[in-house]
């Protein structure tokens, strides 16, 4: 009987291409799943389905801020006074010379947490940031320390830390990807910080656009079908996936085809979702005002970025990732970093603002931060170099400290020196504000139990409140 109904639908999908068109396929499709059964997705618990936590969570949801290529710490979150005392004198390497900040540096908040004249808005959220001074990685070259930051490895292929995210605890809406990339890199190595690796397919991110293009530009190909309803696609997708059910039967375990099957299903379900809440037009003009969006203002593609954030986070998207380029000044220090600052500012305090007046961010971790720091000398007067040995990142909501600098590098910043956090310590503690136990979440491949800090990682319970 199985046999007779797999061969039928083969012969309807042949001859559908052969001429019969979408109509007759999807009406072939709806007698062939009255026949056997087939029908809509049962009621079953998916893949993503919010799963419960090891204990009880401080966050719900992560938005990452990342500030590709490394931006300066001396400039922006990590005040040295010493930089401009020495400003141009030899450093500890000879070919070198001290480069001091042209920024002045205020006390800001109940807190008095020092922040750049680049950064005055966030500045104003200062009581709810928690600063890492003390952070530090492994590799000074830019896709080996992104992929660290990202997935906890710089030699091997590893999943991300969002799909290990959404692999512990799915995801709050089913009609949503549960892990969603906005304007990422588009190099090679960008592919895996979103990935899945030997995770389950359905756990990797969905990319929205990519860094080189306005996110205002961005769509999503063949989200929407013209030629078929919801009820006729949803007809021919039953007998797709009939098909590909039988062959998951046929071979047994099958990542790659079990991952086409909950892709298509989930696919299926963002058609109306996904535009929906990309859509800003329903937002208010003084929501689009505070986040900088506007025609010709330098603040509008990461505007809008961090709005989406905002509207995906609130609509159940358990990680996302926000992309900005171009913080890699070896040069042109003054008027590069300058730029970057401007056009992501106003959107990130807007950000963390809007978060806290719809009270999510009580269970929202924002952080930010890009793939290692600077050097505090280097061969320019208006540049500096690669720094992993020692630079910041802030955390703000999510169960955090607000108002705290943690940790702190020598008096030149060149490497971490007090309350030093490892990325696996940083991986470790937003897995453990999210509920979930970094060495209990782990993985079975390849004949060993994988997870994201491996054999490493403390969770830094200094920076909880």
């Amino acid at each position: 009987m199985v046999l007779t109904q797999t061969l039928h639908r083969r012969e309807l999908l042949r001859n559908a291409s052969c001429g019969f068109g979408m109509l007759a396929l999807a009406e072939m499709c709806r007698r062939t799943a009255a026949a056997d059964g087939a029908g809509s997705p049962t009621s079953e618990p998916g893949p993503l389905a919010p799963k419960p936590p090891h204990f009880a969570p401080r966050a719900k949801h992560v938005i990452f801020l990342f500030m590709v290529g490394g931006p300066s710490q001396y400039d922006t979150f990590d005040h040295k006074p010493r930089l401009n005392l020495d400003d141009g004198k030899p450093s500890r390497e000879k070919s070198k010379q001290v480069i001091g900040t042209p920024w002045k540096f205020a006390q800001r908040g109940e807190s008095g947490l020092p922040v750049s004249e680049l950064f005055p808005h966030v500045a104003e959220q200062a009581d709810s940031l928690c600063m890492l001074h003390g952070l530090h990685g492994d590799n000074a070259c830019h896709n080996e320390a992104t992929l660290q930051l990202h997935t906890g490895s710089v030699q091997f292929v590893r999943p991300s830390l969002g799909a290990w995210t959404l692999y512990g605890l799915g995801t709050e809406n089913q009609d949503l990807p549960g892990f969603i990339s906005i304007a990422p890199r588009i190099e090679a190595a960008a592919a895996q910080c979103s990935g899945s690796a030997f995770l389950p397919a359905i756990n990797q991110g969905t990319r929205i656009g990519n860094s080189k293009h306005p996110i205002a530009q961005s769509k999503f190909s063949n989200l929407a079908n013209p030629r078929l309803s919801a009820a006729a696609q949803r007809k021919q997708l039953d007998l797709i996936q009939s098909l590909n059910r039988d062959r998951l039967s046929s071979t047994g375990d099958n990542a790659q085809l079990e991952g086409v099957i909950q892709s298509y299903e989930l696919a299926f379900r963002m058609q109306s979702e996904l535009p929906r809440v990309m859509d800003l037009s329903g937002e208010t003009q003084a929501t689009l005002k505070a986040y900088g969006v506007g025609e010709g203002r330098p603040t509008d593609n990461f505007g809008r970025q961090c709005l989406m954030a905002r509207r995906f986070v609130e609509s159940g998207v358990r990680f996302v990732e926000v992309c900005h380029e171009f913080w890699d000044h070896h040069t042109g220090l003054r008027q590069g970093l300058a730029k970057e600052c401007l056009a992501t500012d106003q959107p990130i305090a807007a950000l963390l603002a809007d978060l806290k007046q719809r009270d999510l961010l009580k269970e929202t971790l924002v952080v930010w931060g890009g793939e290692f720091g600077r050097t505090p000398n280097n061969d320019k007067a208006d540049g500096r170099g690669h720094n992993p040995r020692g630079y910041t990142m802030w955390l703000a909501g999510g169960g955090v400290k607000g108002g705290l600098a943690y940790g702190s590098t020598d008096e030149y910043g060149y490497e971490a020196v007090e309350g030093r956090v490892h990325l696996h310590d940083l991986h470790a503690t937003i897995l453990h504000l999210l509920g979930l136990d970094h060495e209990q979440l782990t993985y079975r491949y390849s004949g060993r139990d994988f997870r994201l800090t491996d054999v490493h990682g403390r969770v830094v319970n200094e920076i909880l409140a």
